[in-house]
């Protein structure tokens, strides 16, 4: 398993779990690093509620929402309702080091689960067409692992994907994101994330203290944004999200901002003999809709599963990897166009102008609030082909 993010440790514990003899590769010496993507969605909760850890979770520090709220130039939209989706009807909010850290705990409860930090795939072993192995290089030098089956779980620039021929198609996308650190107030609300003023969108996810910060900019305008200064910065940051106005004196400077380069993309061949890409290898996404890190875990899910059924990675022939993307391929194509779309409808200065004022926003989302937010709960929370312990 190339990749100790979400997809690579949930799948490795999947399989080490069931008795299969698991690698992770992790290239860094710890997970303390912020990933940014730090939600955690009710089928997700309900997979680690099945797989025992439900209690250790609860213990570390989160905060959880039944519901959230969008906000279109100061109107509170209710758009999404959690309530009934899965069993736990809850998203959480959680950094993403501290479940790596969860699943990196219990996968070392297995016999046959070896995490090994510091260390890269650089490359792959082959017979022939078949991938028989990876290459890395780790503490002690390069090595060579031999693998019955070799996953690519290393994200968008997965090295694995480039070393098997594999190639991305990528989305058109309009949108870059910057990300940075706000203080908080505890006063400050916590249940609404996505707010979209007449000139900019901002996201903001509550955390401990702080709020991670995101502003959405054309693509590729990051250098006019730093030559227009910071306080600009500030004051496009408030003109989205105006109850930050207090706090935004606390990003200094562009040292503390980070570039998100957004894509939408993916590989039209997930799979050789022998190899299967999963999560961002396989189709990178973009953060609307924070699902990203739900559909790698899906996509865990559904690899053990096949690998399980199969007999063990060793009896995993191209057909079964085949069937995975399958399988996932099609709900993972159709959100990345829900993305687009909402892409689409964010990233177009002259629409932002024209929003209605508060009071009509207020009138004309009413009925539409109704009947939509359970709908994008169930779409957010739980995908669109949510997968489970069924094997």
């Amino acid at each position: 398993m190339a990749g100790g993010g979400p997809a690579g440790m949930v799948l490795g514990l999947l399989l080490a779990r069931a008795g299969v003899r698991v690698t992770v590769l992790e290239k860094h010496d710890d997970f303390l690093r912020d990933y940014r993507g730090d939600t955690i969605h009710p089928t997700t909760l309900d997979l680690l509620h099945d797989l025992g850890l439900a209690d250790r979770l609860a213990a570390l520090p989160h905060s959880r929402v039944s519901t959230l709220d969008a906000v279109l130039n100061g109107a509170r939209y209710g758009s999404v309702d959690f309530s009934r989706v899965g069993r736990s009807r809850e998203l959480w909010f959680m950094p993403q080091w501290d479940l790596l850290n969860l699943l990196a705990e219990a996968g070392r409860a297995y016999p046959t689960f070896d995490l090994r930090m510091s260390t890269a795939a650089t490359g792959l072993l082959r017979v022939g067409d078949q991938v028989t192995g990876v290459v890395v290089e780790g503490p002690d030098g390069r090595e060579e692992i031999p693998a019955d089956l070799v996953v690519g779980a290393d994200g968008r620039s997965s090295r694995v994907r480039q070393e098997a021929g594999l190639h991305l198609v990528q989305a058109g996308v309009q949108i870059d994101v910057l990300w940075f650190r706000l203080d908080r107030h505890e006063t400050d609300p916590a249940d609404s994330i996505v707010h979209v003023g007449r000139r900019n969108v901002g996201i903001a996810i509550p955390r401990e203290g702080y709020f991670q910060t995101a502003l959405l900019i054309g693509k590729g305008t990051f250098p006019d944004v730093r030559a227009a200064g910071i306080e600009r910065l500030r004051e496009r940051v408030t003109d989205s999200m105006p109850f930050l106005a207090p706090t935004v004196g606390s990003l200094a400077d562009f040292d503390e901002v980070s570039l998100l380069d957004v894509q939408i993309a993916h590989a039209p061949r997930w799979h050789l003999p022998g190899l299967l890409l999963v999560g961002d290898a396989a189709h990178p996404m973009s953060p609307a809709f924070g699902v990203g890190i739900t559909y790698a875990i899906q996509d865990a899910v559904a690899t053990a599963r096949a690998v399980v059924r199969a007999g063990g990675p060793a009896l995993v022939d191209d057909a079964t990897l085949a069937g995975v993307q399958r399988r996932r391929g099609l709900p993972t194509r159709t959100m990345q166009q829900l993305q687009r779309v909402a892409h689409a409808a964010i990233s177009r200065p002259a629409l932002l102008s024209v929003l209605p004022s508060t009071s009509v926003l207020q009138r004309v989302l009413a009925l539409p609030t109704r009947l939509t937010r359970p709908v994008l709960g169930r779409l957010v929370g739980a995908g669109l082909r949510p997968e489970s312990l069924d094997f």
